[in-house]
């Protein structure tokens, strides 16, 4: 476990939901990963997102799902990608990403309370 925080630790962290709108292969990638344009609301817009959950998801089967996402990090430039946000997920029993999602469809853009 990592070292205790406080609440006001974590609400610097911006969590919010968004809708994956586009994802495509990203061969220039070390390691197998999907580009991801993420709708997160009108106040936020779409944002770009490099992400490595090829072995439970493919391109077609991302598209119009929700995913949480930190938009408050620095974009980071991965290869010729600029990834603006990054996509919360968790390790299965073999090291494979799952993404992190909501259990019922909210309005994109809200933020995890």
């Amino acid at each position: 476990m990592a070292e205790q925080i406080t609440y006001a630790d974590f609400e610097r962290v911006d969590i919010r939901v968004g809708t994956i709108i586009e994802a495509s292969p990203f061969p220039e990638a070390r390691k197998p990963a999907f580009k991801l344009l993420i709708d997160f609301g009108p106040d936020i817009g779409n944002k770009k997102s490099s992400a490595q959950i090829t072995v439970h998801y493919t391109t077609e089967s991302l598209i119009g799902r929700q995913v949480l996402g930190v938009v408050n990090f620095p974009p980071r430039q991965i290869g010729p990608f600029r990834s603006e946000v990054l996509t919360l997920g968790f390790e299965d029993e073999n090291g494979a990403i799952v993404v992190a999602a909501v259990g019922q469809p909210v309005p994109n853009g809200r933020r995890m309370m």
